[in-house]
């Protein structure tokens, strides 16, 4: 299924092998980059995957011997999979470009869909990614994650939001590098089924906040 809303082409990818979802993101890239085609997210989920970023350090991977796809983005090891509504915004940013904003633009297109399910979320000063605060449930939480890669002006990559996931996926590792906080869900914390066909829509509608205005 693909939406069109103020210049940005949504496309619904469904459940895709991260290496097809790679190759799928460097086409749509090169066609960006060459004026074929106009921004286009991509929106969907992953079979279970571990990914790490350039930044990831030996003791952030599995010691079990998971397997792990190295990739060209920002930030550390992830995990992508069932239950994660994962979104990659192939977009032309504008002259001069501008990575941090970017950022922040995405952490408020994350911020407004937990606040719409009403769960309150914001950021955390020198972290990435959107965080349900310290509370009497436990420390700082991340709820999505964003790695980002900016070439040629275009994006690439992008962030998670983790719906009903099952978050022991996160176990094996040392998510983002972070070892003080915690990983956490929708539906965790907000004690009722949050699946990723309910996000879906709720993102599509917002997916112009990315769009420097």
């Amino acid at each position: 299924m693909t939406t069109t809303t103020s210049g940005l082409t949504a496309v619904r990818a469904g459940l895709l092998d991260y290496q097809a979802a790679w190759d799928e993101q460097r086409r749509l890239h090169e066609s960006v980059v060459s004026g074929e085609r106009g921004d286009t997210v991509l929106l969907l989920e992953h079979p279970s995957v571990y990914t790490a970023g350039k930044r990831t350090e030996p003791w952030d991977r599995p010691t079990d011997g998971t397997p792990v796809v190295d990739v060209d983005r920002g930030g550390k090891i992830t995990w992508h999979g069932p239950g994660q509504l994962v979104g990659y915004p192939i977009l032309r940013l504008p002259d001069p470009v501008d990575v941090v904003a970017y950022v922040r633009r995405t952490e408020e297109l994350l911020i407004d869909v937990c606040a719409e399910f009403g769960l309150t979320a914001g950021r955390v000063e020198g972290r990435s990614g959107v965080w349900v605060p310290e509370d009497d449930r436990g420390p700082a939480r991340k709820v999505a994650a964003i790695g980002i890669r900016v070439a040629r002006g275009v994006t690439l990559h992008g962030f998670s939001i983790n719906c009903d996931c099952d978050l022991t996926h996160f176990d094996r590792i040392v998510p983002c590098g972070i070892r003080d906080a915690g990983v956490t869900s929708l539906t965790a914390e907000l004690g009722r089924p949050i699946t990723v066909a309910d996000v879906l829509p709720v993102v599509e509608s917002r997916l112009s906040t990315l769009v420097e205005v």
